[in-house]
C-alpha cells in the first residue's frame, strides 16, 4: 500500500485529496511526468487492428509503473504485454471508442481515458485494484459495468450524455464523483455512497436534489449552472450535516431575493456558499431574514386555513339551502357544493366558522390539509367583514346584528350582502341593520327568494340605500322586465344612483313615475283613513294629517312653496301605502286575529248567558213579589201593635249594638 501512495503522490495525489479545478471538476488533462509517446514503438500483432506496445529495457527502468500514451492518434486500446507491472496507465486525447486489451494489468491504479470517443464503459472487470478512474469527454450514455472496481476512489465521468446516476450504491470507498457536463435532470440514487467528499454536477439540467442528505461524508457540492428554481427542490440539503461548501450560481433560484438568506438560514454548517466565504453578519441578516419569512409563512398558513374554512362552510350553507328549496334528494352533507364567487380573502371573520374562495379547492400543503382534517362541515352559517363589506351566509348569520360591534367596525360597513337567506327573514332585521350600521348604502341579494314586486316595499323603512344589486340566481323577481322601474319609484326617496351596477338616469325616473304613479294613487285613495294611519309609520302620520288639513282650503290661501311641500309629501304618502307583509308575519296576524275571535265569542257567551240568568231571576223575583210584599206588612203590623213593647225590643237592640 505504501509503493501505491507513493505512485499516486506522483502523479498528483494531492489533487485526490484536493482535487483542482482541472483535473477533477472539470477533467484530469495529465496524468503524470511528460513521457512521450515517441520512445514507445506500436508494432504490428498478429490480430488486425491491434497493435502491440513494445518499450525500451531502459524505459521500463525509468518508467517501469507508468506508461502514457497521449495523443497518438490511438482509435484502439494497444495490446499490453510483459507490463503487469503498470500501476498509471494514460490514453488521454486519442480516438479509442472501446475499453480493452488491459485486463491482464491488475495492479493498475489511476486509468485516464479523457477525452475520447467511448460509448460504454466495459473492459473493466478484472481491474480490482483500480482506484482513480478518468472517463471525462467521452460519449458515455450510462453508467454501468463499475460492480468490480468496489476500491474505487476518484470517478469523473464529467462531459458525457449520461441522463441518471445509477449503479454507484457499491462504491463504498468512493471519495470524489464528478458528473459535469451531462444530461441529468435529477439527483437520486446516491445512498451507499458512504465515503464520498465531493460531488461535482455543474452544468445539467437539474431540476431537484435527493438522497444528499444520507451522504455522512459529503463536504463540497457543486449544482451551479442548472436548472433549479425552488428552495423545495433541494430542501433535503438541510439536512445534511457534513456539507460545508456548495454552489448554486447559474441557477435561476440565485435570481431570487431571498436565495442567500434561505440558503444559509437552512444550511448553518455552512462555510462557503457559491466559492465564496460566508461571514458572521451574512449568517445574522439571514437569521433575521429568515423569521420575518417564517411570520409572513405563518400568516399565509392561517390565511389559507381560514380561506378553505371558508369554502366548506359557504358549501355547507348552500347545502342546506338547495335541501330548503328542494333542488337536490337529502345526501351526505359532506359532499362539497362549488361556489363560484365567494370573496376573496377576510381581514375579520366572525361566526360559527368560516371557510376558503374563489371558490375552487385548489392544492394545499400537507400541513394545511392535515389541520383541515379537525374542521367540522356541519355549520351553517357564516358572517365576514371585508373591508367595507359585511358578508351574510344562511339564516343564523342574522343573529350577528345583535352583536356588540364595534364602533369603528360598524361605521367602516357601507356594503352588505345577504346569499342563502330567505327575503323574508331579512325583513325582520332591516330595523337592526339600520340601527347597526349607519353607513349601509349598498345591499346585494343573492339566493334570496325575492319572487315578487311588494317585496322591495320592506326596503323602504331603511335609513337610506344608494346601490341595489339582485343577483338573477335565487331571485326570479329580476326576470319581470318593470322590476328595476317599480323599484326606483317606490324608493324614490332614497335617490337610488345605482342598480345592479348600471347608473340610474333622470329618465329613468320619469318612467318609473308614469308606469307606477297611477298604482299608488288608486292603492291610497280606495283606502279609508283608519286603515292608512295604521299602515303608515308614526313619522308618516303628521304628514298624513297635513294633509287632511289642508284639502279643505281654498287654492289662493296656500302660497305656492306650500304647494310643493304638500305634493311632496303627497307622493311620498301614496307611496307608502304600498307595504310589504311577510308570510311569516301575515301568518301571527291571523293567528292572533283568530285568537281575538276566539275570546270575542267566549266574552260574548258569557254576558248572553249571565244577561240570560238575570232575566230568570227578574221574573222570578215579579211571581213571589205580591205574597212577599203580604208577609211583609203583616209582619209590620204584629211588632208596632203592643208600642210600648216595641219600643223597648228597639232600644235594646240600640243598646246590644252599642
Amino acid at each position: 500500500m505504501k509503493t501505491t501512495m507513493s505512485s499516486l503522490s506522483a502523479f498528483g495525489d494531492s489533487s485526490i485529496q484536493t482535487p483542482s479545478k482541472s483535473r477533477i471538476r472539470q477533467g484530469c488533462h495529465s496524468a503524470g511526468p511528460n513521457v512521450s509517446g515517441d520512445h514507445i514503438n506500436l508494432a504490428s500483432s498478429s490480430m488486425p487492428s491491434f497493435p502491440i506496445l513494445q518499450r525500451s529495457s531502459e524505459e521500463k527502468i525509468l518508467y517501469s509503473d507508468r506508461l502514457t500514451l497521449e495523443r497518438q492518434k490511438l482509435t484502439v486500446c494497444p495490446i499490453i504485454d510483459g507490463e503487469e507491472h503498470l500501476r498509471l496507465l494514460n490514453f488521454q486525447h486519442n480516438f479509442i471508442t472501446r475499453i480493452q486489451n488491459i485486463s491482464n494489468l491488475q495492479r493498475l491504479i489511476f486509468l485516464d481515458l479523457y477525452d475520447n470517443q467511448i460509448e460504454e464503459i466495459s473492459g473493466l472487470s478484472t481491474l480490482r485494484s483500480l482506484r482513480v478512474l478518468l472517463l471525462g469527454k467521452n460519449r458515455i450514455k450510462k453508467i454501468s459495468n463499475l460492480e468490480n472496481l468496489k476500491s474505487l476512489d476518484v470517478l469523473d465521468l464529467h462531459g458525457n450524455q449520461i441522463t441518471k446516476i445509477e449503479n454507484v450504491s457499491h462504491l463504498c470507498d468512493l471519495r470524489v464523483l464528478n458528473l459535469a457536463r451531462n444530461l441529468l435532470s435529477h439527483v437520486d440514487n446516491l445512498n451507499g455512497l458512504d465515503s464520498l467528499t465531493e460531488l461535482n454536477l455543474r452544468h445539467n439540467q437539474i431540476t431537484f436534489v435527493r438522497d444528499v442528505d444520507n451522504l455522512p461524508c459529503l463536504q463540497r457540492l457543486f449544482l451551479s449552472f442548472n436548472n433549479i428554481s425552488t428552495f423545495e427542490s433541494v430542501c433535503c440539503l438541510a439536512d445534511s450535516s457534513s456539507l460545508s461548501d456548495i454552489t448554486f450560481d447559474g441557477n435561476p433560484i440565485a435570481q431570487e431575493s431571498w436565495y442567500k438568506h434561505t440558503i444559509l438560514q437552512n444550511m448553518m454548517q455552512l462555510r462557503q456558499l457559491d466559492m465564496k466565504r460566508v461571514t458572521e453578519e451574512e449568517r445574522r441578516m439571514a437569521s433575521i431574514v429568515a423569521k420575518k419569512e417564517e411570520e409572513k409563512k405563518r400568516e399565509s398558513h392561517k390565511q389559507s386555513l381560514l380561506k378553505e374554512k371558508k369554502r366548506l362552510t359557504i358549501n355547507n350553507v348552500a347545502r342546506k339551502w338547495d335541501l330548503q328549496q328542494h333542488r337536490i334528494p337529502n345526501i351526505a352533507p359532506n359532499q362539497d357544493r362549488k361556489v363560484s364567487d365567494s370573496p376573496q380573502d377576510p381581514s375579520q371573520l366572525h361566526g360559527s366558522t368560516v371557510s376558503a374562495f374563489p371558490e375552487e379547492t385548489g392544492s394545499l400543503d400537507s400541513g394545511l390539509t392535515s389541520a383541515l382534517q379537525g374542521l367540522s362541515v356541519t355549520d351553517t352559517h357564516l358572517v365576514e367583514v371585508d373591508g367595507d363589506t359585511l358578508s351574510l351566509y344562511g339564516s343564523g348569520a342574522l343573529e350577528s346584528l345583535d352583536r356588540n360591534w364595534s364602533v369603528q367596525t360598524a361605521g367602516m360597513v357601507t356594503t352588505v350582502s345577504f346569499t342563502f337567506i330567505e327575503f323574508d327573514e331579512i325583513v325582520q332585521v332591516l330595523p337592526k341593520l339600520k340601527i347597526k350600521f349607519p353607513n349601509s348604502l349598498h345591499l346585494k341579494f343573492k339566493e334570496t327568494n325575492l319572487v315578487m314586486l311588494q317585496q322591495f316595499n320592506a326596503l323602504a323603512q331603511l335609513r337610506h340605500v344608494d346601490q341595489l344589486t339582485i343577483d338573477p340566481q335565487g331571485n326570479p323577481v329580476v326576470n319581470f322586465t318593470l322590476w328595476k322601474y317599480y323599484v326606483l319609484f317606490r324608493l324614490s326617496h332614497f335617490s337610488m344612483q345605482k342598480i345592479n351596477g348600471t347608473e340610474v338616469t333622470q329618465n329613468d325616473m320619469i318612467m318609473a313615475e308614469r308606469l307606477f304613479g297611477i298604482l299608488a294613487h288608486v292603492a291610497s285613495s280606495e283606502l279609508p283613513q283608519y286603515r292608512l294611519i295604521s299602515i303608515l309609520g308614526d313619522a308618516r302620520k303628521k304628514q298624513f294629517r297635513y294633509l287632511l288639513e289642508t284639502k279643505g282650503k281654498k287654492p289662493g290661501l296656500v302660497n305656492e312653496e306650500n304647494s310643493d311641500s304638500k305634493r311632496l309629501v303627497g307622493e311620498n304618502t301614496n307611496r307608502a301605502t304600498l307595504n310589504y307583509t311577510t308570510r311569516d308575519f301575515y301568518n301571527e296576524r291571523l293567528e292572533e286575529i283568530k285568537e281575538k275571535k276566539k275570546f270575542c265569542k267566549m266574552y260574548m257567551e258569557d254576558l248572553v248567558k249571565e244577561a240570560t240568568e238575570i232575566n230568570m231571576k227578574n221574573e222570578a223575583l215579579q211571581k213571589l213579589w205580591p205574597q212577599m210584599f203580604i208577609e211583609l206588612v203583616r209582619d209590620a203590623v204584629i211588632e208596632i201593635r203592643n208600642k210600648s213593647s216595641y219600643m223597648k225590643l228597639c232600644l235594646q237592640q240600640i243598646t246590644d249594638q252599642k
